[in-house]
């Protein structure tokens, strides 16, 4: 069996795993409890903090064959197939690959059909702000008055770049980049899953290196495991990542105190040489006096 990344095996599967993005399952939550599910959602925020996954989710919601739920069984077939992404009724598109006007038409013309075997027909189109300005227009009077078992769920990391009369059509919800400290959390947990050992040093590394996304920082720890085995400790977690350790930028401090241009230049010649990117070195030195 291939090996399945951990930005994948562990996928949230219910609203109460999604970790950082409570002001957006709690709204959720509330309108399936309270029967006001919208027929149009827009997600938008920055890559890998959940919205693909909520979309999942949502629709397992609306379609767990237990019935209309915050709370999907995950064991049903219809359930089972969402998580699968090989559902009849829950269509995932991506916008980049799918963003004309003829696409746009056959959606149209699907939308008209009843589920096969579901409540409500999904339609969970990534990127959207990808799609061109006809396909928009193809979109809007579609969007604005569907079909009473269609339901649109948009993910956009561009919400600037929606036209207005989308987003006057849609509920909107903005995610938010994760804090470190709910990162280090959530992969300190996988890691006691995965029964690998981490220090503190080096779970802050890799929920810096994610910038408040939790896929980047899974993917970065699938990195450091490849590299460091199931015992990760702060030196090699750094030279997994190429992150520059804290003692160099007090060295560098202490150059510049000293005012010796020498020794300075002999120093980032010295960091050059270890392939350091410069930018990337600037930006841990601005973070670091910060």
């Amino acid at each position: 069996m291939s090996y399945l990344v951990i930005a994948r095996k562990y996928r949230p599967l219910t609203f109460e795993d999604v970790i950082g993005q409570e002001h957006v399952t709690t709204t959720l939550t509330n309108a399936i409890k309270n029967n006001k599910v919208h027929h149009a959602y827009l997600l938008t925020g920055p890559r890998g903090v959940g919205k693909t996954t909520i979309s999942r989710i949502l629709a397992k919601c609306l379609n767990c064959e237990t019935g209309v739920t915050p709370k999907p069984c995950g064991v049903c077939s219809n359930c089972v197939e969402i998580d699968q992404g090989n559902s009849l009724d829950v269509k995932e598109i991506d916008g980049a690959s799918n963003r004309g006007i003829d696409e746009i038409r056959d959606l149209r013309d699907d939308i008209k059909f009843s589920p096969a075997k579901s409540r409500k027909k999904i339609y969970i189109i990534d990127e959207v702000h990808m799609l061109t300005n006809q396909a928009f227009n193809a979109l809007l009077k579609t969007l604005e008055e569907p079909p009473e078992h269609a339901v649109f769920i948009f993910a956009t990391t561009e919400v600037n770049e929606v036209p207005a009369t989308i987003l006057s059509r849609c509920q909107r919800h903005d995610f938010k980049r994760v804090d470190i400290d709910v990162l280090s959390k959530a992969l300190k947990e996988i890691c006691a899953k995965e029964s690998v050992e981490i220090d503190d040093g080096s779970l802050i590394m890799l929920s810096k290196a994610g910038d408040g996304s939790v896929r980047d920082s899974q993917s970065a720890l699938d990195q450091v495991i490849a590299f460091s085995g199931n015992v990760i400790t702060a030196d090699k977690t750094a030279e997994a990542l190429g992150v520059t350790p804290a003692e160099s930028f007090f060295r560098f401090t202490d150059i510049v105190l000293s005012k010796d241009t020498g020794e300075l230049m002999t120093y980032i010649e010295e960091l050059f040489g270890k392939g350091l990117h410069i930018l990337a070195y600037i930006k841990g030195l601005t973070e670091f006096f910060r």
